[in-house]
């Protein structure tokens, strides 16, 4: 396999990881309400787990509230109890056909903890880049091993995924500073 094209493979790799991260991010609730925090919610309906966002409507009319408005009216028990049972420690108010969630301000302690959890996971992204850097590393020492590609593509190759691996760090790090300032600032 040409160097080229294992440094393409693990480069659409690293972008997924900081995809991930960035997915991720938008669930970390802030003092504001918004959508993305419901969207990793697993509802049982009709025995099947279905995203909340392909069932109902949700939308934050004002910020601090979230309405769900199911499209199906009989669901609107099930996506309560999947709320309830759901990390994010709101509780959901039925109003006829509509579920509101009400989001409480934080407090300077859990946004804190949240700051943390936030920089948490962007370690956790950063380690999981540089582990994609050692078996791209490997791949290309192998091919060269193999005879496959020269030893100064063997250079340009692991230079080329240093600069891949720099890249995402700084996109890494940037999305968890802008989120820690949201947090922080909301």
């Amino acid at each position: 396999m040409p160097a080229k094209k294992i440094i393409d493979e693990y480069k659409a790799r690293m972008a997924k990881t900081v995809e991930v991260l960035h997915e991720g991010l938008k669930t970390v609730r802030t003092g504001r309400a918004s959508t993305a925090l419901v969207d990793s919610i697993m509802v049982d309906y009709y025995g099947t787990p279905t995203a909340l966002k392909q069932i109902a409507t949700i939308a934050a009319p004002q910020p601090d509230m979230l309405v769900i408005k199911p499209f199906d009216p009989g669901s609107a028990k099930d996506i309560e109890k999947a709320i309830k049972n759901s990390d994010l420690s709101i509780s959901p108010i039925m109003d006829g056909k509509v579920i509101r969630l009400n989001v409480p301000p934080l407090s300077q302690e859990r946004r804190s903890q949240l700051v943390a959890q936030a920089k948490h996971t962007g370690e956790q992204a950063k380690v999981g880049i540089r582990n994609i850097r050692r078996e791209a590393n490997k791949h290309l020492e192998k091919e060269q091993k193999d005879k496959i590609i020269t030893e100064d593509d063997l250079d340009k190759g692991k230079k080329q995924i240093d600069e891949i691996v720099r890249e995402s760090i700084d996109k890494i790090e940037s999305l968890v500073k802008n989120k820690a300032n949201e947090i922080m600032l909301d």
